[in-house]
């Protein structure tokens, strides 16, 4: 029993210091960094916001422009974000992998923490901007909107683990990962509203789930929007790419370390 804990106590004093390395030498080593990491997705929510306010554009749903494009762009930034983050990390911290007491592992899932925290963080203060602004961003449905955000973070966890093996055999995928959340984001429905599209493409678009986790997050804002988020798929995706990406981690990346 004493052999266990001290085991466990080893590991969770490696994972806080692969943490503790990770915030200090991507932010800078100071506040100020991580401020400016924590606020770059509220800056491109409200960058968003503005410039349809500006060319007076309508929100195609609801009263509130901020709350549309907000309950869009904050789940599939969180996807993003998280899957381009955890696959960086292996590039960046590979040279530790080095020490016996760190594992590839232990490196992906301390920055999969870092990522799961800015991004609370982000949305904290994103629902702060929106109360002083007069702003009510509490959704209808509180559970199905976190329920649709937790997918959005499960996603990009699945995601990642799967960019990690991909890019130990083709390390360019760094930036066709990039051009590709780029063709994600704009057809997923961060600004519109994919179900008012002609039926054919609109059920060819939901085999993306990044475009079911952002129905999911905003059928907690609008519970009456006719859409049917197909729950099942969306976690099957989330958690085989999970599964799939752990397994190749350990029977051909590691191997390759």
């Amino acid at each position: 029993m004493t052999s266990r804990r001290s085991r466990m106590e080893s590991y969770l004093h490696v994972l806080h210091a692969l943490m503790l390395r990770d915030m200090r030498t991507r932010f800078g080593g100071s506040h100020w960094g991580y401020a400016v990491v924590v606020l770059w997705p509220v800056v491109h929510v409200f960058l968003l916001v503005l410039i349809f306010v500006t060319r007076s554009v309508p929100a195609p749903i609801g009263d509130s422009r901020a709350i549309f494009f907000a309950s869009g762009a904050v789940p599939v930034l969180a996807f993003q974000y998280i899957a381009r983050e955890v696959m960086k990390a292996v590039l960046s911290n590979r040279p530790l992998t080095y020490y016996p007491q760190v594992k590839l592992f232990d490196v992906i899932f301390s920055r999969i923490i870092v990522e799961i925290v800015t991004g609370f963080l982000g949305l904290i203060v994103i629902f702060s901007i929106l109360v002083l602004c007069g702003i009510n961003p509490v959704p209808a449905d509180p559970f199905t909107a976190m329920c649709g955000y937790i997918a959005a973070i499960l996603l990009g966890i699945g995601v990642g683990t799967v960019n990690v093996s991909i890019i130990a055999f083709f390390p360019a995928w760094v930036i066709g990962f990039i051009l590709f959340t780029v063709v994600i984001y704009t057809t997923s429905g961060v600004m519109f509203l994919p179900n008012f599209l002609p039926e054919q493409i609109y059920e060819f678009l939901k085999y993306n789930p990044a475009v079911q986790v952002i129905e999911w997050v905003r059928l907690g804002y609008y519970p009456d929007l006719p859409i049917n988020v197909d729950y099942t798929y969306t976690l099957f995706f989330a958690l085989s790419c999970l599964v799939i990406g752990l397994f190749l981690e350990k029977h051909l990346v590691r191997k390759m370390t």
